[in-house]
């Protein structure tokens, strides 16, 4: 079943989102879904607080999917410079591998082509994640050849590898 509807989120919305991300990223073992990390990072990725954070800061939207008005997705989308970062894309996993991530994905694509007149998205990902990696280049993401060390200050977990590092892709956005 598709998103049926999209809308922003807003702070009442933080405890859903910071569970919904949390199961899609950082599942408890044996746990369905085949985008988390639980293997490579400990911990939770986010809390409601961090949430509500980001739902304050200029020029930055999560947006919502919602089938039949219950939460399924969410995405971060961040105003940067002439583009716009696209973070904390998750999906029930209960529901993963129906479609709904790249339904989202390109949802948020066209509110940052729409909403920030965006000429391009970038995104990170966990280079140690070739499955996702190439799920965004499906998706039209290419490699910037720019890595970054895991971001151990940004309270969003504990890697279990010394090498973990984020990749840089980079989509331009067309009419």
């Amino acid at each position: 079943m598709p998103i049926d509807t999209f809308r922003t989120a807003t702070s009442d919305d933080a405890d859903a989102i910071a569970d919904l991300v949390n199961r899609a990223y950082r599942p408890p073992a044996g746990a369905a879904g085949w985008t988390h990390e639980s293997e490579l990072v400990t911990g939770a990725r986010i809390n409601a607080a961090q949430v509500r954070l980001t739902l304050a800061q200029d020029d930055s939207h999560i947006l919502l999917g919602l089938q039949q008005a219950r939460l399924c997705a969410c995405v971060n989308v961040v105003a940067d410079g002439d583009g716009c970062y696209i973070g904390m894309l998750a999906v029930d996993p209960a529901i993963q591998a129906g479609g709904l991530g790249k339904q989202m994905l390109t949802h948020a694509e066209q509110f940052a082509r729409q909403h920030f007149q965006a000429s391009y998205c970038h995104m990170t990902v966990l280079s140690a994640r070739p499955e996702l990696l190439a799920y965004y280049l499906r998706r039209g993401y290419r490699q910037t050849g720019e890595y970054q060390p895991f971001p151990h200050d940004a309270n969003a977990g504990t890697p279990l590898r010394a090498d973990l590092q984020i990749e840089v892709l980079r989509k331009t956005l067309t009419d």
